[in-house]
């Protein structure tokens, strides 16, 4: 293959090399398992299929039928409380937006995490189509442990009566009391919206709580913890199927991605087995112990720890911003994202913190002992030290603990 386009198969290598030779701690990343990647890259890619499986708008959906299908159990035996499932959406972004116009309706009024605080572009912000499509009021966190204050919740849905109240977020690392999120919303008649992007494969393995039953509706991403290929995913009650359903296809989307519905129904089939479970417990176990010896050293954690995958490190005692650690980390062969922390004072290209992710590196095989050493680079670059000092032992940790096939 390589033959028929060397620049394109030229890159292509090249990003197998960075993979292999750096280690990734964006808790937005993962590394798929090689089944997830054959049938990401299969025909199915060649195949138009808009409508559902029974109900399609071109010919020839036998067998595509059958792969959705397929998916949508393992998606439902995955996540148990659920009635319907959705795998068609491109993104969690994507999936959030069909939601919110099944329910929200165009103008209305919904309720979310600010970003800044820790929720998602498409909470509401401005700059999404969600806060510029929608009447989007957000709620932060408290100043002071950078927790959910669900008072401030309650308070903000009775005084705006939304249409839908949010929960979840890109950089939130603590348990979410769903149930209380859930009361919040209906005791205002709004529909209660749980975003799991980040925590659903926690969620799946049973070592986080499930929105399940609590939510009217549950959007994820089928990447990041929950090591599928990159796409989204809604779950809902059966009264809303057919309006989210007609919200995603055709209101949304056109022809859904076949290929990767595909490596969507082996991700769901390798999340419900003991091999995922045990691995998502040294996940979030991995998280907390790197956490841990971060605050040892006298880093601040946002929320003093983490229930999940994510830590958040607040940077701004240590006078660097998370660029600039960004930077830094990359320079060692570590790959880590700079992110706001609650009442940032910085813009978001610059901000005064990182996110880092256990994920991927747990993919790795790796343990509470490697997360010291990552540990000491990351505390090693704070403090000053050259980043090239620090290569050779990242480099040693990737080649004991290689990518997996």
């Amino acid at each position: 293959m390589a033959g028929t386009d060397e620049v394109l198969f030229s890159l292509l290598a090249d990003e197998d090399r960075r993979q292999a030779e750096t280690l990734t701690l964006i808790a937005s990343e993962n590394h798929t398992s090689l089944a997830v990647r054959r049938a990401v890259a299969s025909r199915t890619t060649d195949k138009y299929a808009e409508g559902y499986p029974a109900a399609r708008y071109y010919g020839g959906c036998e067998v595509v039928d059958q792969i959705e299908s397929l998916a949508i159990e393992r998606a439902l035996a995955l996540f148990p409380g659920a009635d319907h499932a959705n795998v068609q959406p491109h993104s969690g972004t994507t999936a959030n937006l069909e939601v919110l116009t099944a329910l929200a309706g165009p103008g209305g009024r919904i309720v979310g995490m600010a970003l800044a605080a820790g929720g998602h572009l498409s909470h509401g912000h401005k700059v999404s189509h969600t806060g510029k499509f929608f009447d989007a009021k957000q709620y932060g966190t408290n100043p002071e442990t950078g927790l959910l204050d669900y008072d401030e919740v309650e308070a903000l849905v009775q005084e705006h009566k939304p249409k839908v109240l949010i929960a979840g977020g890109s950089a939130y690392p603590r348990e979410i009391d769903y149930a209380r999120m859930a009361a919040i919303a209906h005791a205002a008649d709004a529909y209660f919206l749980a975003d799991i992007a980040h925590p659903a494969g926690l969620i799946a393995a049973g070592v986080m709580p499930s929105p399940l039953p609590h939510a009217d509706v549950v959007t994820m991403t089928t990447h990041k913890t929950l090591r599928g290929p990159r796409g989204g995913m809604i779950l809902c009650r059966q009264d809303l199927a057919k309006s989210i359903d007609r919200s995603a296809f055709p209101g949304a989307q056109g022809g859904p991605l076949v290929h990767h519905i595909a490596g969507k129904a082996v991700a769901f089939g390798e999340a419900n087995t003991d091999a995922f479970r045990t691995y998502q417990k040294s996940v979030k176990a991995n998280a907390a112990h790197l956490a841990q010896t971060l605050a040892d050293a006298s880093l601040s954690i946002v929320t003093g720890g983490t229930d999940s995958h994510v830590v958040l490190v607040d940077l701004r005692e240590a006078g660097m911003t998370g660029a600039e650690l960004e930077d830094k980390a990359r320079a060692a062969n570590l790959v880590i994202n700079k992110n706001a922390v609650p009442n940032d004072p910085r813009p978001p290209r610059e901000t005064s913190g990182i996110r880092v992710g256990t994920a991927a590196a747990t993919t790795r095989g790796m343990g509470t002992g490697e997360m010291e050493g990552i540990a000491r680079v990351l505390i090693g670059l704070v403090r000053g030290e050259s980043p090239e000092s620090f290569r050779g032992t990242v480099g040693e940790l990737c080649e004991g603990f290689p990518l997996p096939d």
